[in-house]
């Protein structure tokens, strides 16, 4: 089974429940992860893990009010919680996304899950160069390799950051999806209000659903003074 594991919590201390915002009228940052992930076709399951914590209760509330799948562990063990999840929901495969990602392109992930089964590499991801706007990124491994980093992974930032560990040994083999264009100036994600700001502007310019890349390139293109809101932003401040 291949399940996606949406890393999520409320605490994040640039932007505090950034993930419960809305973007639009109807929907906020954590449900359009979930919507645009929706229409991949090769996702069986979709996890929200969250935290033990008492203020992600609300996160609980939300899954189970919209009966999403939801896992609570590790606040700060993340790889803990994401190795506890597979076990629980019996997954082969994971496919790592974090919650502030609200365009997560499904097509692409689609594309580095096909990558990954037809490959031997232990990890893939987009990432490693990153060749994708920041807010597109995916990871997958399976779960022998997640339990072998759950096993031996000991630096505080192999537990935090869950993949850290495949980084930091050469002994796993890496394959990395790349796009034709170099887009890794582009940012995407929600960190800062800025982020936020320059989301819901783009949004509010798409009509169709799920919303892909390309979808918002067309936008860019266009209105290229749109990146210049968000674009004075650290893209290593959380590592």
């Amino acid at each position: 089974m291949i399940g996606c594991i949406i890393q999520a919590r409320t605490n994040s201390k640039r932007l505090p429940k950034k993930i419960l915002k809305n973007l639009d009228e109807e929907y906020n940052i954590l449900e359009y992860v979930i919507n645009q992930l929706k229409s991949s076709k090769k996702i069986d399951k979709i996890i929200i893990a969250t935290t033990l914590s008492k203020q992600d209760e609300i996160i609980v509330n939300f899954a189970k009010k919209n009966n999403y799948e939801y896992f609570r562990g590790s606040e700060n063990d993340v790889l803990d919680r994401f190795y506890q999840c597979a076990k629980k929901f019996n997954l082969d495969i994971i496919v790592r996304i974090t919650s502030d990602c609200p365009l997560i392109d499904p097509n692409i992930v689609d594309q580095v899950i096909e990558k990954f089964t037809l490959t031997n590499n232990d990890y893939v991801t987009n990432i490693f160069p990153r060749t994708f706007p920041k807010g597109l990124d995916i990871e997958i491994f399976d779960f022998i390799v997640l339990t072998h980093m759950w096993k031996n992974a000991t630096l505080p930032s192999e537990r935090e950051h869950v993949t850290q560990f495949v980084f930091n040994n050469k002994k796993f083999k890496i394959g990395n999806f790349e796009n034709k264009q170099n887009l890794g100036n582009l940012r995407w994600t929600i960190d800062y209000e800025k982020d936020y700001e320059f989301l819901c502007k783009i949004i509010q310019k798409i009509e169709k659903r799920p919303i892909l890349m390309n979808d918002v390139l067309k936008i860019l293109n266009s209105e290229p003074d749109l990146k210049k809101i968000n674009s004075n932003t650290d893209p290593n401040e959380g590592l």
